[in-house]
Formats: C-alpha cells, sequence, structure tokens
C-alpha cells in the first residue's frame, strides 16, 4: 500500500492573516524560490531581498521584500515563523540548543522588527524534539541555563531524570524564548509543535536516525506589497 503523501502543516495564528508559509512533513517541499542558508547552530541572522538567495551562513533568515519565501530545514531542532502583523516582514528561524543557548530567536526578532519597524509580532512553532523523548546530559542544561535561569526549572521545558540528564523540550523552551521577546501566549502558535522523534511516519529525526535522516523543510513568505500598504 502506498503511503499517503503529505502536505506542509499549515498554522492557524499566521493562516488567519493570510501569510503563506508551511511546516515540513516527510517528502515535503518547499517553494522553488525559497532562500535558505547554510545552518551552523549560531545566531548570524540574514536579510533576503530576493528570492533563491543562498548567500552565507545564518539560522535566522528576514526578508521585507514584497513577495520573498525564506525558510529553514530542520531535523529535531525548532523552526520558528515569524511575521508582522501586516505580513510585510517575515522571518524563518533555525534553533537547536546550541541556537536557543546563544539567543538566535532573540537575534531573529530583534532583525525582523528592526527590518519592518513594527514591533508586534505573531509566531508559529513547528514539529521539533520534545520532552518525550530528548534526553540531554548536563554540559547542554548548563549552557541553557547561563541564558534561561530559573524558566529551566520548569518541568514543562526540562524535566530531570538521573542524576546528570534531563528531558528537555525544544518547543516549550522556544515558547518561553519568544515570550521574553515581547510576544504574548496569543500570538503564539502551538498547533504544530510535534514530537519529531516519536512520530517517523511524518518528520525526519537526527537523534533518532542518525547520518540516514533526512530534512525537514519549512519557509514562510513575505505578502505582496500593494500601493500604499503599510
Amino acid at each position: 500500500m502506498t503511503a499517503p503523501v503529505l502536505s506542509p502543516l499549515v498554522d492557524p495564528i499566521l493562516g488567519a492573516l493570510g501569510i503563506e508559509h508551511g511546516f515540513g512533513q516527510r517528502e515535503t517541499v518547499a517553494p522553488e524560490d525559497t532562500s535558505f542558508r547554510k545552518q551552523v547552530h549560531g545566531t548570524n541572522v540574514s536579510v533576503a531581498t530576493e528570492s533563491h538567495e543562498t548567500d552565507g551562513p545564518a539560522d535566522a533568515v528576514v526578508t521585507c521584500a514584497s513577495g520573498v519565501s525564506v525558510g529553514v530545514v530542520t531535523a529535531d531542532c525548532v523552526p520558528i515563523l515569524v511575521a508582522s502583523k501586516n505580513g510585510i516582514g517575515v522571518a524563518a528561524i533555525h534553533a537547536g540548543w546550541r541556537g536557543l543557548a546563544a539567543g538566535v530567536i532573540e537575534a531573529g526578532v530583534e532583525r525582523l522588527r528592526a527590518e519592518a519597524g513594527q514591533r508586534s509580532l505573531v509566531a508559529a512553532i513547528g514539529p521539533a524534539a520534545r520532552g518525550c523523548c530528548y534526553e540531554i546530559d548536563e554540559p547542554v542544561w548548563l549552557g541553557l541555563g547561563a541564558r534561561y535561569g530559573v524558566a529551566l526549572e520548569d518541568e514543562a521545558i526540562l524535566r530531570p531524570t538521573e542524576p546528570g540528564h534531563a528531558m528537555l523540550d525544544l518547543a516549550a523552551l522556544a515558547s518561553h524564548a519568544l515570550k521574553r521577546c515581547g510576544l504574548k501566549t496569543t500570538e503564539i502558535g502551538y498547533t504544530h509543535c510535534l514530537c519529531t522523534i516519536c512520530s517517523p511516519d511524518r518528520f525526519e529525526s537526527f537523534r533518532r536516525d542518525g547520518a540516514a535522516a533526512g530534512r525537514l523543510r519549512h519557509f514562510i513568505r513575505s505578502k505582496v506589497a500593494s500601493f500604499g500598504q503599510g
């Protein structure tokens, strides 16, 4: 029996604003004109001014150019799609634990606000390694603690197991980071915060499959600007 072809996942909080976007599942693709970058688990933010751009390493891609699609790829790390409420400015952010510890979400949000000239944003969090499956050790724990401190006392984010080990929910930590950036709970979409590790029929996972893992492609497109639109 042939497996069904999966479609990119659409989050209601972005969909309600008419913003074209999608979180990838197995075998799904992003639009051919999407601008991706080489991801290095850092805090570099790249600004795309046209379609198909691929220059330079960056883990967040921002655009305010009319109709440009930007994207990230993941295989357990968190994809975050962010937009100004008029849809003119958008960003795609790739955040693994190293990126979270370094502040990639904060860097991406700050740059989007600067480029779009708006502080009011909405965001959606996609499939990632979650607390049901994602075990970390003490060096990761300490690395995250340097930035997020007492937030790691919340067992919805980090649940200690044996000494020096814990279960980490990357999506929950990403949500916390967005709130630290000033987004309200009602401005953050959670519909597709599914665990990549325990859903092999739907998602790629490096933790589960190692080097054999593929990648999920996620994208968001800025609205086409019309005359007088701000």
